[in-house]
């Protein structure tokens, strides 16, 4: 948007609303939440055929999933993995 920051997730409320968030992001917080317990972001992205052998090809994804954390999606555990939000 020539030189404007657009908000691709929306700004977060107190009943967060998943169907607002994109196509990739409402993905992730599917595929954790079938897991059913803690997952690291390296499983989701064995999940989304990412390469997982390398570790930066994970940053963004784990940028996506710390991003969801902050919209209440998703609940970041202190040993670094992932659970998702009733």
């Amino acid at each position: 948007m020539a030189g404007r920051a657009v908000l691709q997730v929306p700004h977060h409320g107190e009943d967060p609303d998943e169907a607002a968030l994109p196509a990739d992001y409402r993905t992730i917080v599917v595929i954790v939440r079938a897991v059913g317990g803690p997952v690291q972001v390296r499983a989701v992205g064995e999940e989304l055929g990412l390469e997982v052998v390398v570790r930066g090809k994970l940053e963004s994804l784990r940028a996506k999933m710390t991003e969801l954390v902050g919209r209440g999606s998703l609940h970041k555990r202190p040993d670094g993995r992932f659970t998702a939000r009733p």
